[in-house]
């Protein structure tokens, strides 16, 4: 494992235990970056740490090994279940109570009674690599708009502005409520998107965009409505675009949705089903784009080719 030899070299500390003796170090403003990045994210693993810091990994390991032996950072104890097949995987990070108390003293979150360490024991596996699937798109897009110069905006900084304007200061603004109408019947669906980013680009343009990390479990279509899937996601997201009301909360005229699956032939079924509801030319039919995680391998979210529901291929950013 990645931060095997920080924890060796420190007289053997446990891994997933904090150790007893733990070392005494300050926090330095290096080490807060750091534990902001874990807070962001619900789970993150150490490359996508040392990648956001722009540090060497055995640099960005050891002070994150610090970090776990003093409590700021935790490392959830069902990653286990990983080493058996993936050998050496990156520790994978969350947030713990001292650093959740750190950042609130600093007035960066709220802790809202929240219990960390317990939420962190309860995470099972499933949950954990959905979120770092999630933190894969969110940090290679992060990445890939500061290296050509453009600014990332996360769900953070567009909803704190949004809360800010309706007067309020806690919640999350992008858990929306949208009414669907499917088969003559009107349905309440809950919403609330993995991913909400924006990227800024010159002359004050700003490219809006929402994304869902599928993992391929889903089913793209049911007979009962009220059940999740990928046709219900897109048509609260097509209503939600229908009655503006990502205008209405955000401000955003535009935007897109992204669905990220698992290969190509779940690509070509999320784009038949799109197909089923909107047909290429109708109203909103460039809302949605899609890809599997190999093209997004090959490139990274900015400039990978995704595709559209008349199967033409394009990138996010204009070249």
């Amino acid at each position: 494992m990645g931060d095997q030899a920080s924890d060796a070299s420190a007289s053997r500390r446990p891994r997933f235990s904090r150790a007893s003796n733990g070392p005494a170090f300050r926090v330095t403003n290096d080490d807060i970056e750091i534990i902001r990045h874990v807070a962001r994210h619900r789970f993150v693993r150490s490359t996508h740490i040392a990648a956001l810091v722009g540090r060497s990994l055995d640099r960005t390991n050891d002070r994150l090994c610090h970090l776990f032996h003093a409590g700021y950072v935790d490392r959830p104890r069902a990653q286990l279940d990983y080493y058996p097949t993936k050998g050496s995987a990156p520790m994978v990070y969350a947030l713990a109570d001292r650093g959740a108390q750190l950042l609130c003293e600093r007035g960066e979150i709220g802790l809202s009674g929240i219990d960390w360490g317990r939420k962190n024991l309860e995470a099972g596996r499933p949950f954990i690599e959905h979120q770092l699937e999630i933190a894969d798109f969110e940090v290679a897009a992060q990445l890939s708009a500061e290296r050509s110069g453009y600014h990332y905006a996360n769900a953070k900084d567009i909803g704190s502005k949004s809360l800010a304007a309706a007067g309020l200061d806690s919640g999350n603004p992008f858990a929306l409520r949208v009414t669907v109408s499917h088969q003559g019947a009107r349905h309440e669906v809950g919403l609330v998107p993995d991913i909400a980013f924006a990227i800024d680009l010159k002359k004050r343009a700003r490219r809006n965009f929402i994304a869902e990390i599928d993992r391929g479990t889903m089913p793209i279509t049911r007979a009962d409505f009220s059940q999740t899937s990928i046709e219900r996601k897109l048509r609260s997201y097509r209503s939600a675009y229908v009655s503006r009301l990502f205008e209405q909360k955000f401000g955003w005229k535009h935007f897109r949705v992204l669905f990220v699956t698992s290969d190509d032939s779940r690509v070509r079924s999320m784009v038949n089903a799109l197909q089923s509801i909107q047909p290429p030319g109708a109203a909103g039919s460039s809302l949605f784009l899609f890809a599997s995680r190999d093209a997004l391998c090959a490139a990274d979210p900015l400039t990978a080719n995704w595709r559209g529901v008349d199967g033409s291929l394009r990138r996010l950013l204009p070249q």
